[in-house]
C-alpha cells in the first residue's frame, strides 16, 4: 500500500521517503521500470500496463513500484517522456541542416525512415500512436513529435532553395511516404523495392 506521507518530487512522478534507507539493490530503479513498461507496451499495448502485472513480470512487489512512482499515471508519463526524448534525438540526428548538403540530408532522412524497421521499434511506435487515440496526454506528445519532424525537414527544404509553402508540402509528403511504406507489404508489387524507393526519393526531393 502506498505510504500517504510520501510526497512526489516537484515536476516528477518519482517519490522518495526522507526517513527511509535506500531501497535494496534487488529493487528496480525508475529507468528499469520504464524499460519494462515499454516492453509490455510494445507487446500488449497500453491496456497491458498495469502495476500489479508489471511487478509480477519483473519479479518484484508492488511496493517496489511505489517507492519510485507516485502512481500508474506517473509511470505512463515517464514512458511518454522516454519515447519523446528518443524520437527527438533521432530526428535531430537524421535531419540536421548542413549548409550545401541539404538535398543529400533529405535523401538520407528518406533512406533512414524508409528502411525496414526492427519489429520492436515498429511495435512501440504503433502502440504509442494507438494509445494517443484514447489519451489526451499521449496525443499531445505524439503531435509534438510529429510537428517537430515536419518542421525539421521543412527547414531542410527551405535551406535547399524552396519557398515555405512548397517546403511544407514536401515535408508532409516525405513522412507520409516513408511511414506508409513502413506499414505496407509491397515486395511483390516491385521486383526491385530498393530502386523503387530511390525513384520515390528523387520525386520528393527534386526541384
Amino acid at each position: 500500500m502506498e505510504n500517504k506521507a510520501v510526497k512526489p518530487q516537484t515536476g516528477t512522478g518519482v517519490v522518495r521517503s526522507p526517513g527511509k534507507a535506500a531501497p535494496a539493490r534487488s529493487q528496480l530503479d525508475p529507468a528499469r521500470w520504464v524499460d519494462a513498461a515499454i516492453d509490455v507496451l510494445a507487446k500488449d499495448g497500453i491496456a497491458g500496463l498495469r502495476v500489479e502485472l508489471l511487478a509480477k513480470r519483473c519479479g518484484v512487489t508492488k511496493g517496489s513500484f511505489y517507492w519510485h512512482f507516485k502512481d500508474r499515471q506517473a509511470l505512463l508519463d515517464a514512458v511518454l517522456e522516454r519515447w519523446r526524448e528518443g524520437r527527438i534525438r533521432d530526428i535531430e540526428k537524421t535531419t540536421s541542416v548542413q549548409p550545401g548538403q541539404e538535398r543529400q540530408q533529405l535523401h538520407y532522412a528518406i533512406e533512414v525512415y524508409g528502411a525496414s524497421r526492427n519489429r520492436k521499434g515498429m511495435s512501440i511506435e504503433l502502440a504509442v500512436r494507438d494509445w494517443a487515440r484514447h489519451d489526451a496526454r499521449a496525443a499531445a506528445v505524439v503531435e509534438a513529435v510529429d510537428l517537430y519532424r515536419l518542421e525539421c525537414t521543412r527547414r531542410l527544404f527551405v535551406s535547399s532553395g524552396m519557398d515555405d509553402a512548397e517546403a511544407r508540402s514536401r515535408s508532409l509528403l516525405l513522412y507520409g511516404c516513408v511511414f506508409g511504406l513502413s506499414l505496407m507489404h509491397f515486395s511483390r508489387f516491385e521486383t526491385n523495392p530498393g530502386d523503387l524507393k530511390k525513384r520515390i526519393a528523387e520525386h520528393i526531393v527534386a526541384d
